[in-house]
């Protein structure tokens, strides 16, 4: 009988594992926990990969717990970092944890009722330490020379900046979650990002140690492009799970616009559908690549699982809206979200109505004169809520004011400019 491990091999899922026996385990329930450090106030695509591991356990009967990292947050994970991170306050920390929990929350089913999500603070046990009682229980079971052998503490040991001390005992923090969620929740499995595997096997061997019981750990791939890219804030590329910091436009486009080579390993990866569908679409990307059918496929199931249906409509109406179709039907706060990354002017509505529409769209700052405006209209480059206008005399009227509070101007086919009534 398959198992979830099958699972995860078959989607690409699966890097290393601690001991083969975890499959064993894994034929009847059992307890798994991964953890998010709240570095940001949401979550992003590179941490997707492992709320999909948690997703295909719980998919599979078992119980998954997440623990979002009020505590190691403080600290920082050094894990496939060259420098140390930033210190966040303990203010920062906690908005970024409410972030973190309202992701989740979305991914992860907390009222299943074989097999419900929990969702727990690490900070809620590590505050009940004094440091002299944490060396003395955690840390007396943690020998120095394993410590530096670990692949995030050698690789940063060897640049020039070295690791600080608070660093360098972020692995012990992550063995002793693991022992506390084997004692309060019966985990027996870490699953994580293959940077993740040196902190993950202090807490097996902790739990070892100390109960005399077998844990396991289990490593993903970490997500990257076909060049190597990795997805993620230091890599400059990251595309976030809230919507406030990548919009529902953006997050679309961004897979809509995937490389051929990466595009079926997405769907594996992020994706539930089907991987007898997935392999149609790959010998269909053969015949017809221009279609980018597996594009579209890997766009709207991503964008539908992170924001809702209603995002997936928000996000295509965005797509037509912005390659010049009809604004016909769109309130203000629609527009708003459509045009989240397009520049506005805010201008008092005796500024705008009744107003020349060369004077207007000069003033907004659309164009640099207004003799390059009556060009752009001469030309029939010219739009104002995506209709071509190309009399120059025309002036704004009750019509192009929607809702009495914005007007859209365009020149050419993608320069938009809101402009806003104060």
């Amino acid at each position: 009988m398959a198992t979830v491990i099958d699972t995860l091999q078959e989607r690409g899922l699966f890097e290393a594992v601690t001991s083969p026996d975890i499959g064993r385990l894994v034929e009847n329930p059992a307890a798994v926990y991964a953890g998010f450090d709240p570095s940001a106030s949401s979550l992003q695509i590179g941490n997707y990969v492992t709320i999909m591991g948690l997703a295909h356990f719980q998919r599979a009967g078992h119980k998954v717990v997440a623990l979002v990292g009020g505590a190691t947050g403080l600290i920082g994970d050094p894990s496939g970092k060259t420098n140390e991170r930033p210190m966040l306050s303990a203010e920062e920390v906690e908005q970024n944890l409410e972030g973190i929990r309202e992701n989740l929350s979305r991914f992860l089913d907390l009222n299943d009722k074989q097999a419900p999500a929990v969702i727990v603070n690490n900070h809620d046990w590590m505050k009940r330490f004094t440091f002299v009682e944490f060396l003395r229980d955690v840390g007396k079971h943690f020998r120095v020379g394993a410590m530096l052998a670990k692949e995030s503490v050698r690789a940063r040991m060897e640049g020039d900046r070295g690791m600080s001390y608070a660093e360098f005992s972020y692995q012990l923090i992550q063995a002793y979650d693991f022992l506390h969620l084997y004692d309060t929740e019966g985990c027996r499995i870490q699953i994580g990002g293959s940077d993740q595997w040196g902190n993950i096997t202090a807490g097996t061997d902790l739990i070892r140690k100390l109960r005399g019981v077998e844990a396991y750990g289990l490593t993903f791939p970490i997500l990257c492009d076909s060049t190597g890219r990795k997805f993620g804030k230091s890599e400059g590329n990251a595309v976030y799970l809230d919507r406030r910091r990548t919009s529902y436009y953006q997050f679309y486009q961004y897979f809509l616009r995937t490389a051929d080579a990466d595009v079926i390993r997405y769907l594996r990866v992020l994706t539930f559908v089907p991987m007898d569908e997935i392999a149609a679409m790959e010998e269909a990307m053969q015949s017809a690549p221009e279609e980018r059918i597996a594009q579209k496929r890997l766009a709207e199931e991503l964008t539908r699982a992170v924001h809702g249906t209603e995002g997936l409509t928000i996000a295509r109406r965005a797509s037509e809206v912005l390659f010049g179709g009809t604004l016909s039907g769109l309130r203000v706060d629609d527009l708003l979200e459509i045009f989240a990354d397009v520049p506005s002017v805010e201008k008092r509505l005796d500024e705008v109505r009744g107003r020349p529409l060369v004077d207007v769209a000069c003033a907004a700052g659309l164009c640099r004169s207004k003799g390059e405006v009556r060009r752009l209209m001469a030309d029939g480059g010219f739009y104002v809520n995506n209709q071509r206008v190309t009399e120059h005399s025309a002036t704004v009227n009750d019509d192009m004011l929607i809702e009495g509070r914005m007007v859209v101007l365009r020149s050419g086919r993608r320069h938009f400019l809101l402009v806003r009534i104060v």
